[in-house]
């Protein structure tokens, strides 16, 4: 459910690369298998990047997709999108806010160790 957010920053960054250096591998005998290991994964790192901040950003707050293929068994197929829900339904809000804030802090973490193990994407791109 989360591909397009994936695909596009890659196809981005792949169209981003553009020909030269493709061309300046085949000039050096590099097979495309090396090429693409050698070339064209690091020059397309921050599409990689960005793809995953945006699949990530998307389903860790998942909730209609994860209740109908998983459903809502308890100590199996229980996710907290779904727990916040049955607290909510439960008018449990001191716990579906705590776990809310879990969530939030969590996705804050991840996002700052991406961003700082990446800061060339926090900042842009240079020329």
């Amino acid at each position: 459910y989360s591909l397009p957010f994936m695909v596009q920053p890659l196809q981005n960054a792949f169209e981003a690369i553009g020909e030269r250096p493709l061309e300046v591998a085949a000039t050096l005998r590099a097979s495309p298998w090396d090429t693409f290991w050698s070339v064209v994964v690091p020059l397309a790192r921050p599409g990689f990047l960005s793809g995953a901040i945006l699949a990530f950003a998307h389903t860790v707050g998942e909730f209609g997709v994860v209740l109908m293929i998983g459903g809502n068994i308890p100590d199996k197929t229980r996710v907290v999108s779904v727990q916040i829900y049955d607290h909510v339904e439960a008018l449990e809000y001191a716990q579906s806010h705590w776990l809310a804030g879990c969530m939030v802090v969590f996705s804050f973490l991840v996002l700052l160790m991406l961003y700082t193990l990446n800061p060339q994407t926090a900042r842009g791109r240079e020329p």
